[in-house]
This record gives C-alpha cells, structure tokens and sequence, in this order.
C-alpha cells in the first residue's frame, strides 16, 4: 500500500510523535505506520516504467531478534489461542536461514547486507487488558515497553492483539520508534480468526487464523528487514517489497517443521531478467 494510505483510518500521523508513558518508564517515540497489507483484492500494482524498489540511503536490518507479544485477556483462553502461538513460535524459531526469508538478501544499506540471520526469543503473553479499537503506532508501541524489558537495537516485536479485525481497511503493519533511545522495530496484527479479507487459503497444516497471521507475519518481517525505518527501500509510490507482491502465492515454504502458505517479496534483479514466479519480479523461497 502506498505510505500514505489509509493514515486517517489508522488515527495516526506519518511524522515522528512523541509519546509520554502513562507512569515513569523510559522515553518512547514513535513512527507513522508502514508496510499496510490491504485485504484482498486491493494490491499495490507498479507504478512507473521501471517499478524496481529505489535505495533511500538509510539502514537495513543484518539480523533480526524476534520476541512476540500475544496482547489481549483472549490470549488466556485455550480456545481462542488454539494453534495460534505454538504456530507462531514455530514461524519464528525456523524462519532464520530459510529460502523464503533469502528473498530479502540481495537488498543492502549503510550498514550491510540483509542475511537472513532471524533468531527467536519465543513469546510473551499479557492479558492484563484489550484493546478496544484500532490502536495507534504509539499505543503498540508503549505496549512492547511494557512488557519487553530489555529491547535490542535489532529487535523485531510483532505484537497480535485479540482484536479482530471488523471493518478496518487493513490486516497489519509495521513501524519503528526508540525505547528509553534504543532503537526498536514493531508490527501490529489485527486478529483474523475468520475474516476473508486477510485469508490466503490453506496451506493444510494449520487453522485458518494461524494461516492468515503467517502470511501477513511474513510480509511485515521482510519489509522491517530491508526498509527498518523508513530510509531503506521502497518504489517511486511508496510501496516496499512485500507490498508489490500482496496477495501472490507460489507453493507453500517449509521451514520451522511445517509448511505454509506466504505471498512472495519484490526482487530487482528478478524483474531486471523478468523472471520471479509471475515473470514480473515476485519470488519466494520455491
């Protein structure tokens, strides 16, 4: 989605905001949101004659130390976690290394190259509230300081709240901001138990909510390692590179003991030969 879309259903800016923690804490900034996955139907396309993925002159992630927060009382119940976070900790724990996640290699910055390097430090759980409505960059944001007690500058916190999704025109994001000036990298993802418009299908492995989470989880992911803070890469509209290829699949990506059902990433040198699963650009792990 362009960078810009859809910022008034989100209720936030696309500047930096400073946000005040609600008791005495460290001191959090926030960015706009970025990378929003549209439901179905509604991709990106290419824009301009040459559609390739521009270097804006910032980092990229080398690595990634990834920590999920499951958020929301819904999270305590076994029937509504299901397969849900046992699937996600597999995601995470086998995504690093794997074929798909080297769709994102050939893209580098002032600090290297992206490698593919993803450890996991599992999850964490906090039922302590809801949210109610769809939060802001800062609301999820103070939400991984609250529980993550000690970020990473190459910390990735994909946070899923128990919220579904209802009538908002999107299915996640991902962002940026500091923790107490530690540098951190975020995402949100609405809950899609259910909901068509952020379903890829079956990869016939899990439940449908765990199914729609992963795809969307693996998007948001390769966006925060080859665009982290919004100096990286993305097209003349906006769009990064799992944006241009939403809601594309080629096969299923085994890695983490399972397999699953994930859209493809943008590759330049793929669309430069015109090759990719769709002889357009678009490639994955197969």
């Amino acid at each position: 989605m362009k960078r810009l879309a859809l910022i008034g259903s989100l209720a936030v800016l696309a500047f930096v905001v400073a946000v005040a923690s609600a008791s005495p804490g460290p001191a959090l900034e926030a960015a706009g949101p970025h990378g929003i996955v549209p439901p179905r139907g509604q991709g990106h396309g290419n824009a301009g004659a040459n559609p390739n993925l521009l270097y804006h002159g910032g980092g990229i992630m080398t690595s990634a130390a990834v920590t999920s927060i499951f958020w929301g009382a819904n999270w305590g119940k076994p029937s509504f976690a299901g397969d849900k976070i046992s699937g996600l900790d597999a995601f995470y724990g086998g995504i690093g290394g794997s074929s798909y996640i080297g769709t994102n290699t050939e893209y580098t910055g002032t600090n290297g190259t992206v490698t593919g390097s993803v450890s996991s430090g599992g999850h964490l759980v906090d039922t302590s509230s809801s949210l109610r409505r769809a939060p802001r960059t800062s609301d999820v944001l103070a939400e991984v300081a609250r529980v993550i007690t000690n970020p990473v500058a190459n910390g990735y916190y994909p946070v899923y709240p128990d919220l579904p999704r209802k009538h908002a025109g999107y299915c996640a994001w991902h962002s940026w901001g500091t923790i107490g000036g530690v540098p951190v990298q975020f995402a949100f993802y609405f809950n899609l138990d259910g909901d068509p418009g952020c379903n890829p299908g079956s990869s016939g492995a899990h439940s449908q909510g765990l199914d729609a989470l992963a795809n969307v989880s693996g998007h948001e992911l390769s966006e925060a390692l080859t665009d982290p803070r919004g100096d990286g890469w993305y097209d003349s509209s906006g769009a990064e590179n799992a944006d241009k290829c939403a809601w594309t699949f080629h096969g299923n990506e085994s890695f983490g003991g399972s397999s699953w059902l994930i859209q493809g990433n943008w590759s330049n040198n793929a669309y430069n030969s015109r090759s990719g699963y769709d002889g357009a650009g678009c490639i994955n792990g197969n």
